[in-house]
């Protein structure tokens, strides 16, 4: 809500706080101060029946928005708000779903009967999590899974904690702590199992009692009950302890939990023990720093096993850092605001229009927002006047091109150095469009035998590497002819090479980066891998030698944004396609992703090679004397470090860089060049040549290797073979209607 009300106003009525029989009903107002949330709480006297306590809070609430300037948004937490508020005129419902209440101990009997008047009067529905999702889904057909999200920033602040609170401080280590209500959802027998089989540790218990006796709460010298925190001071509590637990009981109140703590614990860097939540498993059992265990015995043990990891190193965040990059709840409110204006606008277009839960229309849907997607939906939406949606699995647009200024304030490339370069003057004209440019020619230094020397190799290579003294051209051509072994037949990409240059270059420059690169050694490798890469005899140490070489002024994010910045596109991020496609209908697809994924891997998956990055400030204003410098050498985990400053022409007195590490998981980057590869993806193209109402534009759609300016031609061509069929079919004239009143 705070997000929200960066926006608009928001008014959070919070349920009724017991006054004495005596005092009259009445009103808290305040406004936070850090949010600008309007918090209004009422407190009515005690003794009022069910009948006349409704009657007295709709009357409180009636005169306090008299004084509110409609029309409203309704936001249900619970149905258990609605009594009083239904008669409340609004532009749209939403019902936010967090938990399944009627499962809770001492649900109120009126809870269900509530809440499927809600479902029928609610124009959107969230739920806390994917269990849920699938558990009301068909009860209302515009719903929407939001699993718990997590503010990194707040709770990272753990990983540095250098103070302790005055109740946690005295306990002896380990400690292995919780946070959050202690209700009926607790196991209080596995917590009291795990404080005998360990009296050595502290278990801490941060929270408040609640519908649960305290009576009942197990009693033993190491396990400690430190009542309920503010959320500033969680962190704080959190940075204390070694392992962070979730001992819920497994039962019907935990049946559809999604709970907000497990991103918060591994955001303040502490490894998590779990019981076998279906939500917690469903998304963090991949990592290593989250432990799922079924029962005492287990759960002991896995806390046992989580220590170990605590200690042992902080090699495991890494993954943590990742899994978390893409959650936070500004993505959560821009999805959750883009539907609230959906369906507050199908809402109030009147009575005789479609509902928000009705299949949207769109000309097109575009699956991707990288150059592919956003070059292709651009010229869709502008030429042909059509309606577009365009949706991506990440929370931004630019795909791997997307930058960003980090913490320093230097403009950083996410995923690695993109250099724009092109012969084609159409590609840059088109571009243009979107973007001024800065002229830059990349240059590359390898560092081996203890020196940086030009890559690709040149006659200064050369010289630098063997103590030479060639000034000619000719020269250089006949030592390196002189040391090329002839290979009877090129086939792979080893035989390129030694073919060129000899084994001794091979070995020094190409083996061992290779190797890394593709996780196989280059004999065993497509000769078209190391056939791009040029072998110079001049002086010539440019990376490219194309006619254009320049970089977007202001950014490949700036450039994506006003590409996409048009009427008839619709933009959402931090969405799986899939996870939508029932809510839309598009005339046709275009398709950016991985054609394997598209067709559920009918064939079995194509291997795709993935890097991972790690990205770091330095405290000098340069780090190397070029953009990137390659690291051949095969005991050097990383390919290459990149640093920033020289893309983009930033002064600033700390510099960025970017180590590069190849990885055979992650998300899919480089197809590997083998022909068994490219056998199955024949399969799979063989599958999108008979589906006539999707267009496979892009690397991974295309299973090639592209360039940028090659994926944007690509996608030019194939918006122009659309735009054929098009005319062919005498569509100039038509496209979808998509209702786009606003509320205001």
């Amino acid at each position: 809500m705070s997000r929200f009300a960066a926006e608009q106003r928001v008014i959070y009525w919070e349920e009724p706080e017991a006054a004495l029989p005596e005092c009259e009903p009445a009103l808290g107002v305040r406004t936070c101060a850090e949010t600008g949330v309007i918090i209004v709480t009422p407190s009515l006297p005690e003794g009022l029946g069910e009948a006349e306590r409704d009657l007295t809070l709709k009357a409180l609430l009636d005169a306090f928005l008299a004084g509110e300037e409609g029309p409203f948004v309704r936001w249900y937490y619970t149905p258990m708000m609605l009594p009083f508020s239904r008669h409340i005129e609004s532009m749209s419902t939403v019902y936010d779903c967090m938990d399944e209440l009627a499962n809770f101990r001492f649900a109120p009997p009126e809870l269900m009967a509530l809440e499927r008047e809600l479902f029928t009067v609610a124009d959107i529905i969230f739920t806390g999590g994917y269990s849920l999702y699938e558990a009301k889904k068909d009860r209302h057909p515009n719903i929407h899974p939001f699993p718990s999200s997590v503010d990194r920033h707040h709770f990272g602040q753990a990983r540095a904690v250098d103070a302790f609170p005055d109740d946690q401080g005295p306990l002896k280590r380990p400690r292995l702590g919780f946070y959050g209500v202690i209700d009926e959802r607790m196991d209080l027998a596995l917590i009291a199992a795990l404080a005998d089989a360990h009296p050595e540790w502290s278990i801490v218990m941060v929270g408040p009692v609640v519908k649960i006796d305290p009576a009942e709460l197990p009693v033993r010298a190491n396990l400690h009950y430190l009542g309920g925190k503010k959320y500033e001071e969680l962190p704080v509590y959190l940075g204390g302890w070694d392992v962070a637990l979730m001992p819920f009981a497994i039962n019907e109140s935990t049946r559809f939990i999604s709970p907000t703590k497990t991103p918060e614990y591994l955001a303040g860097g502490r490894p998590v023990v779990s019981t076998p939540i279906t939500d917690v498993i469903r998304h963090y059992a991949d990592l290593d720093a989250v432990f799922i265990a079924d029962g005492p015995e287990a759960f002991i043990k896995a806390c046992e096993e989580a220590l170990a990891l605590a200690r042992g190193g902080d090699e495991w965040l890494k993954d943590v850092d990742a899994k978390l990059a893409n959650i936070s709840w500004d993505i959560t409110h821009a999805r959750m605001a883009g539907l609230v204006r959906e369906a507050t606008r199908v809402t109030a277009a009147g009575p005789n229009v479609l509902k928000a839960g009705a299949r949207k229309k769109y000309d097109y849907l575009v699956v991707g927002a990288g150059f592919a997607g956003s070059v292709i939906a651009e010229r869709l939406a502008s030429q042909h006047d059509a309606h577009v949606l365009v949706v991506d699995k990440r929370p931004h647009i630019a795909g791997n091109a997307y930058d960003r200024p980090d913490e320093a304030g230097v403009l950083i490339h996410q995923y690695g150095p993109h250099i724009f370069h092109t012969n084609s003057d159409e590609i840059v004209d088109y571009l243009s469009q979107f973007t001024e440019w800065r002229p830059y020619q990349h240059r590359v230094l390898a560092e081996v035998r203890g020196q940086k020397v030009p890559i690709p190799i040149n006659r200064t290579t050369l010289n630098m590497l063997f103590g030479l003294d060639l000034r000619t051209d000719e020269q250089a051509a006949a030592y390196l002819a002189a040391r090329a072994e002839p290979v009877a037949e090129i086939r792979t990409s080893e035989d390129v090479v030694i073919s060129a240059v000899g084994r001794e270059l091979y070995e020094t420059f190409f083996q061992g980066y290779t190797r890394k690169q593709w996780g196989v050694d280059p004999s065993q490798l497509d000769k078209a891998v190391t056939a791009r890469i040029p072998t110079r005899t001049n002086t010539d140490d440019r990376y490219f030698g194309d006619k254009h070489q320049i970089m977007p002024k202001h950014g490949y994010t700036v450039m994506f944004d006003r590409m996409l910045d048009h009427p008839n596109i619709d933009l959402l991020l931090a969405t799986d396609y899939r996870d939508i496609v029932a809510e839309i209908e598009a005339g046709h697809i275009v398709f950016t992703g991985p054609i394997d994924e598209f067709f559920d891997f009918r064939y079995g998956k194509l291997p795709y090679r993935s890097l991972r990055f790690e990205h770091k400030v330095v405290d000098q204003e340069q780090f190397q004397p070029v953009a990137v410098v390659n690291y051949p050498d095969p005991l050097i985990p990383y390919t290459r470090i990149t640093e920033y400053k020289h893309l983009t022409g930033q002064t600033h007195d700390r510099t960025s860089i970017t180590f590069e590490y190849p990885s055979a998981e992650g998300d899919p980057y480089y197809p590997v060049p083998r022909p068994e590869n490219q056998a199955l993806f024949k399969k799979y193209e063989a599958l999108a040549d008979a589906t006539p109402d999707v267009t496979f534009v892009g690397r991974l759609a295309t299973y090639r290797y592209y360039n940028m300016d090659q994926v944007v031609g690509q996608a030019l061509a194939a918006f122009r073979r659309l735009d054929a069929r098009r005319k062919a079919f005498g569509l100039e004239q038509q496209h979808s209607t998509i209702w786009v009143q606003a509320a205001e």
